[in-house]
């Protein structure tokens, strides 16, 4: 018996990337829509000759035609898959539940924990739910409902203000979902620190929680060090460089309310004698650094997404490259350098051959020390590599 109304017919030889459990199939592949599905019902895909393949939710206006679900003729996507796929996720970050020194962190990340175009985010007693596809959409209510029962926050807000939902037809909101309405200010701790965070009107959900075990591994080596942090929005690299035992910090960022939330960060962790905070736009400021002969033992640069679209990939690399070179230009002999690209059509591969090319402009020798990468509770599904977005490398630089 089917459990769903209307089924999705593939071209013929378009079913092997469902077949290798890829949860997406483009508008391309698809020879025939049995059934008047709403944007997100739950649709069935066959292959060319009608045999059942996967199971999955419908987006009518998006070049991402069906996001799927599961694989199993039997599973319906009901509010209970919904609960086994949370109980599943929460279950991957328990040891971070249990940890005191880290309040915030992600604890549904979409595709790869199962449940396409779903985001929820943990910030201490709230949480942050986005949703980024019909089908995701569809599940709402049941979502509010299963994270309030099994995880009891404070609250639960909604951070729907992202441009996908744009292409999935989907308008952008936000607003308290569930709960109590969450302060201007939210508390969290990340090994050991503490910082403001404004769940609210913050960048992504609040903060960029991708980056903490990147800020957690780099961090020990600035003791000592005069650090430059790029980009630092709400100074949560440069507050632990300078808490690490920084001899001086600089933190960068065109954004003056991003620079407000960072000072107060700075002053939460009494190291705002520390860090001196410049406002302006990075390239010219790399720029001016450069040019009044200042140099640094440890650079960060934790660009925005450079590249939104496939056809933009070329000028993302120019700018990836020219932000590598000052970089480097800027560091002492021995020193360190932490990029990094969030640009999910940036391949790794194609980011390190971007900072080949800028040592090779630069005049200068070097070394990778480590690759770095998103975050454990942001995991990437062996099936989906486009869960992979982001990339650094850690390099000493001669």
């Amino acid at each position: 018996m089917a459990l769903s109304a209307a089924q999705i017919l593939l071209k013929p030889k378009r079913e092997k990337p469902v077949l290798n459990h890829h949860p997406w199939i483009f508008s391309g592949a698809i020879a025939q829509v049995e059934g008047d599905p709403h944007p997100g019902a739950v649709v069935e895909v066959a292959d060319a000759a009608g045999r059942f393949l996967a199971r999955g939710t419908y987006s009518p206006r998006s070049q991402i035609r069906v996001r799927l679900c599961t694989w199993d003729a039997e599973e319906a996507i009901d509010r209970t898959f919904l609960r086994r796929r949370l109980l599943r996720a929460r279950a991957g970050r328990a040891a971070l539940e249990a940890s005191s020194a880290t309040t915030a962190y992600r604890l549904v990340h979409a595709e790869s924990d199962g449940l396409p175009g779903v985001i929820v985010d943990r910030y201490g007693p709230y949480l942050v739910l986005q949703l980024l596809s019909q089908g995701a959409e569809a599940w709402r209510a049941d979502l509010v409902d299963l994270l309030a029962e099994e995880i009891a926050p404070q609250g639960i807000y909604a951070r729907d203000d992202v441009a996908v939902r744009d292409l999935e037809g989907l308008p952008q909101q936000t607003g308290l979902l569930w709960g109590e309405e969450p302060p201007e200010r939210v508390t969290v701790d990340e090994g050991g620190q503490s910082f403001l965070v404004d769940i609210r009107h913050g960048q992504k959900t609040g903060a960029y929680l991708d980056q903490r075990e990147n800020r957690l591994r780099v961090v020990p080596r600035c003791a000592g060090q005069e650090v430059l942090d790029v980009f630092t929005g709400t100074g949560w690299f440069a507050v632990h460089a300078a808490c690490a035992g920084a001899a001086a910090v600089l933190g960068l960022d065109s954004s003056r309310g991003a620079l407000a939330l960072a000072e107060e960060n700075a002053r939460l962790n009494k190291v705002d004698e520390q860090i001196r905070w410049q406002e302006g736009e990075a390239f010219a400021a790399l720029r001016d650094l450069r040019a009044a002969g200042r140099t640094f033992d440890l650079v960060i640069l934790d660009p925005p997404k450079f590249a939104q679209r496939r056809s933009q990939v070329r000028s993302a690399t120019r700018g990836y490259k020219d932000i590598n070179l000052l970089g480097m230009q800027l560091l002492r002999p021995g020193g360190l350098l932490a990029t990094f690209s969030c640009s999910g059509l940036v391949s790794a591969d194609l980011f390190q051959k971007v900072v080949f090319g800028a040592s090779v402009d630069a005049g200068r020798d070097a070394q990778i020390v480590a690759h770095l990468a998103q975050g454990a509770d942001h995991p990437v599904l062996l099936t989906f590599p486009e869960g992979a977005y982001l990339k650094g490398l850690l390099c000493r630089v001669w």
